[in-house]
């Protein structure tokens, strides 16, 4: 999944504590609701000037993009906007039956802001409330593609959580449990969760990628002494972890044996997000933090860029 906390209205999130971290967020709440000049209901946009997060569609034929307008959809060579209303999505997370979200409520809306924890099962054309509406914005989110477990990061104590930290739900937000993170060093920057195995987590810090098998109740480290700007599970289970300095790295690593395998970039600008097509395991999609978007289709062996610093490019 997805570089987590990169933004928070406009704001660049790369160093904070697990305590800082739900301050910023508890702040960035109010800032996210003033609208970029994108303009939130229009279908003509050709830019985007943030970007959210990176997910596909579960028949893996849309690669959908989160901006402050709604999502942007990538399909057949060709950039479009999503059916339904232009929520700014936050802690999007694809799963395999649509994606969970946080964010706020386009303009207009009948939902409150914030939006607290959303789901789509088409993609984005209508979404289910779950728990939280009007109470928080839950940047740091993320899901299980095929458990559906939730992973986030509380800002605030609220209805269901009576504190700030790491929380997860097995239940789509019916009741959360907290856990301490004990053994995570450094700032978090990124948050992801296995496919499958509920009590697996990973976290990307200023100071490595940590690993969890118990729910997040303690972490070791994948990767030590380098700050992680994006961190997603493959289908496989294996962990994709991009780290930031001079020149853009994407390493893929076994959680079992900690064999990694470093993955040629067509870029040398810091990595945000990566996402792996469910039905093509071979096909990749990275973003950057100029918000360059690129796409794979032979694993990462060769790249085809579709959006520029944020100008979308249309191949057809």
């Amino acid at each position: 999944m997805r570089s987590l906390f990169k933004e928070i209205g406009g704001c660049s999130l790369k160093k904070m504590t697990m305590l800082s971290l739900a301050v910023v967020l508890f702040i960035g709440m109010a800032a996210c609701s003033i609208k970029t000049a994108e303009g939130p209901n229009s279908n003509t946009n050709t830019t985007f000037m943030h970007l959210h997060g990176l997910g596909y569609s579960a028949d893996g034929k849309r690669l959908m993009i989160p901006v402050h307008s709604g999502l942007k959809v990538y399909a057949n060579g060709a950039w479009s906007d999503a059916p339904g209303e232009k929520h700014d999505y936050m802690g999007f997370s694809a799963v395999d039956n649509g994606f969970y979200s946080s964010g706020h409520p386009a303009p207009g809306s009948k939902y409150k802001n914030p939006l607290g924890l959303v789901k789509s099962t088409d993609d984005g054309k209508t979404i289910a409330v779950l728990t939280l509406e009007g109470e928080v914005d839950l940047h740091g989110m993320a899901a299980g593609y095929r458990s559906h477990i939730l992973y986030v990061v509380n800002p605030q104590p609220n209805s269901k959580m009576n504190q700030a930290g790491l929380f997860y739900s097995k239940d789509e937000g019916k009741t959360w449990t907290s856990s301490p993170a004990a053994g995570l060093q450094g700032q978090m920057t990124t948050i992801a969760v296995h496919p499958d195995k509920e009590s697996i987590v990973a976290i990307g810090t200023t100071a490595g990628a940590y690993l969890s098998k118990d729910h997040g109740q303690t972490f070791t480290a994948l990767v030590s002494g380098r700050p992680i700007s994006a961190i997603t599970f493959m289908n496989s289970g294996d962990v994709w972890v991009a780290g930031t300095g001079p020149d853009a790295s994407l390493v893929k690593i076994n959680t079992e044996s900690t064999v990694s395998v470093t993955l040629k970039l067509p870029t040398k600008d810091e990595i945000t997000y990566v996402a792996q097509n469910p039905a093509n395991p071979n096909e990749l999609a990275i973003a950057t933090e100029q918000k360059d978007v690129y796409l794979s289709t032979d694993s990462g062996a060769t790249w085809t860029q579709i959006a520029d610093k944020g100008n979308m490019i249309n191949k057809k």
